[in-house]
Order: structure tokens, then C-alpha cells, then sequence
């Protein structure tokens, strides 16, 4: 059975990408939790961390409206480097990079049990769907 992490209430996970989605930033919160060093996920796609349970249509929809140049905001169940798992509530921002380029910045916070529950629930009817 998977681990799951769950944040405490500070948590507070940031990280920022290039406009394919190639982290370029990562605070120490998201390192932390999703159990990789800051090295190990510079330069590897934000997909890292996507969680199997994930339905395909929810990443549709974030690329569909930070692509727009409006922020994205919703319910993200992720993978750890050891093969578990946390929730988290994400907003997506469309952002100028440090370098000047188009990018995404992301800041995610604890979910609360009940907003786990009902998207948990709602991700396994879309991924049925999906199949």
C-alpha cells in the first residue's frame, strides 16, 4: 500500500517552470515532501511528480488555461521519489521567468480531508471514463 504524506498546515509548496514545463525552481517544501533534492528536479519535467491516479482531462484543463495566460487553480494528487503520495490544492500562475521567458509558477498548499475525499472520488469516475 502507498504512503501517503500529508502536510502540515504551513507547508507551503513552490515551484516555477519554462513554458514546456521543465522546473526551474523548487523550494524546500516541495523538495521535502515530494522527496527529491533540489538537484534531482531542476531541468526534469513537472510530470516528476504526477501521481498514476491523476485523470488525464485535469492536466488538460490546467495546460488549456495557463496556455490562455489565466491562472489555474485545483485539486493535485502527486507521486513521492519512494512511490508514495500527497494531496495538494495548486494554483498555476502564467509568469515571466527570471531569465525573461514565458513560464508557471505553481504554489500548493494542504487540502483538507473533505476537499481529498471528494476529488479522490471524482478523479477515479474520470479516469474510468478515460479507459
Amino acid at each position: 500500500m502507498e504512503k501517503e504524506t500529508v502536510l502540515d498546515d504551513f507547508a507551503f509548496l513552490v515551484s516555477e517552470t519554462d513554458e514546456k514545463g521543465k522546473i526551474i525552481f523548487a523550494n524546500d517544501d516541495f523538495c521535502k515532501i515530494a522527496q527529491y533534492s533540489v538537484d534531482e528536479l531542476i531541468g526534469q519535467p513537472h510530470s516528476i511528480v504526477r501521481h498514476k491516479d491523476m485523470p488525464k482531462v485535469a492536466f488538460k484543463g490546467l495546460w488549456d488555461t495557463v496556455k490562455k495566460g489565466e491562472v489555474w487553480t485545483g485539486y493535485v494528487k502527486n507521486a513521492t521519489k519512494s512511490g508514495g503520495y500527497y494531496w495538494v490544492y495548486a494554483t498555476v500562475f502564467p509568469t515571466i521567468t527570471s531569465e525573461g521567458n514565458k513560464g508557471y509558477l505553481s504554489c500548493r498548499r494542504k487540502a483538507s480531508q473533505e476537499e481529498i475525499d471528494e476529488h479522490d472520488k471524482l478523479y477515479k469516475e474520470l479516469i474510468a471514463l478515460e479507459k
